[in-house]
């Protein structure tokens, strides 16, 4: 391919989604009168990123660039540690996160851990136990001393915000870019080898739930930006680990619907339909009855309007009518 001919590509690509968020404009708020569009080459992390990173807790803990802790108390202790950010939890407060109801040897079980933990802080970074801070007295407690480049989760969430305010602002490449950083902080779902106490739970659905909400964020921003070449699989991929989330649906059939696939797009959403009304009893929610008819009518425009519209928030759940047109209920 010739330069002229890249250059030609590139510039189609730019009309194309400028028409798109020229749509978005007139549905979307007033004050998005034009929203900027801006093409960047896809930034990929240097592989000594994860290796700089001394703790990696978004997925199965490891320590040093893949280095793991074999005592599964020792890495529920780190977990926590790294959870609350550096702050100082007392024996009895970690006892509580370990266990609903402590034993009566917490005390002296959280001590003796505790002293393993050093040991194989040091086995994996010689000196690396200095950044676990104990504090004596009245109130006795431990603490990690991590900066935020020493752990993935403070970055995923940089990345994640960042990628969301891209998208809102129309950088949509740059926001795709952000979003993959983010995702590439992860290696595996958190939180498999984590006591099932009511703490750790929380932490287990709510850093699970943002890693969904991040691959949502990608999954609009490369349809907003035409870039849709296998994302129907990644979206597959990422509804079976999260079958619930109707958002996730309707990306999909979105995808189908763009690319002029309107059967494809309507197995979809029947596959939803019956997930949802045999696992929840619930209906189809309305922006997803909404994509069906856009799907009806081979409505691509419309389809691409709707996912513009949950991107901004301003879809308002009226009741779809044939031919994409919307009346209040």
């Amino acid at each position: 391919m010739t330069t002229q001919e890249e250059n030609r590509d590139e510039h189609l690509l730019v009309q194309t989604s400028a028409r798109r968020f020229d749509l978005l404009c007139i549905n979307g708020p007033s004050l998005l009168t034009r929203i900027p569009y801006t093409v960047s080459s896809v930034q990929y992390l240097p592989a000594d990123t994860y290796q700089s990173m001394r703790f990696r807790i978004l997925g199965p803990l490891q320590i040093c660039g893949g280095d793991e802790i074999a005592s599964p108390v020792r890495r529920a202790i780190l977990t926590a540690l790294l959870l609350t950010d550096g702050r100082t939890l007392g024996v009895a407060e970690l006892a509580e996160l370990l266990w609903d109801e402590p034993p009566r040897s917490a005390t002296a079980n959280i001590r003796t851990h505790l002293a393993g933990l050093r040991r194989d802080l040091d086995r994996a970074e010689p000196g690396l136990s200095g950044m676990l801070r104990t504090i004596r007295g009245t109130q006795c407690g431990y603490g990690l001393r991590a900066g935020p480049d020493d752990v993935d989760l403070p970055k995923f969430t940089a990345a994640a915000r960042r990628g969301r305010t891209q998208l809102l602002h129309g950088e949509l490449c740059e926001a795709i870019d952000s979003f993959e950083e983010a995702i590439a902080m992860w290696h595996g779902p958190f939180g498999q080898d984590l006591p099932a106490t009511r703490w750790f739970c929380a932490h287990v659905a709510g850093l699970n739930n943002v890693r969904v909400d991040a691959y949502q964020g990608l999954f609009t921003a490369c349809i907003l930006a035409d870039r849709i070449e296998l994302l129907s699989y990644r979206i597959e991929s990422a509804i079976a680990e999260a079958p619930y989330r109707q958002r996730l649906w309707e990306l999909l059939a979105a995808v189908h619907c763009i690319n002029g696939d309107a059967v494809s797009a309507l197995e979809v959403i029947k596959r939803c339909q019956v997930l949802l009304a045999e696992d929840l009893g619930l209906d189809l929610p309305p922006s997803i009855e909404a994509m069906r008819s856009a799907a009806l009518t081979w409505d691509r425009d419309e389809a691409l309007r709707l996912v513009t519209a949950q991107a901004l928030g301003t879809y308002d759940g009226s009741n779809p009518q044939p031919g994409g047109q919307h009346s209040s209920p």
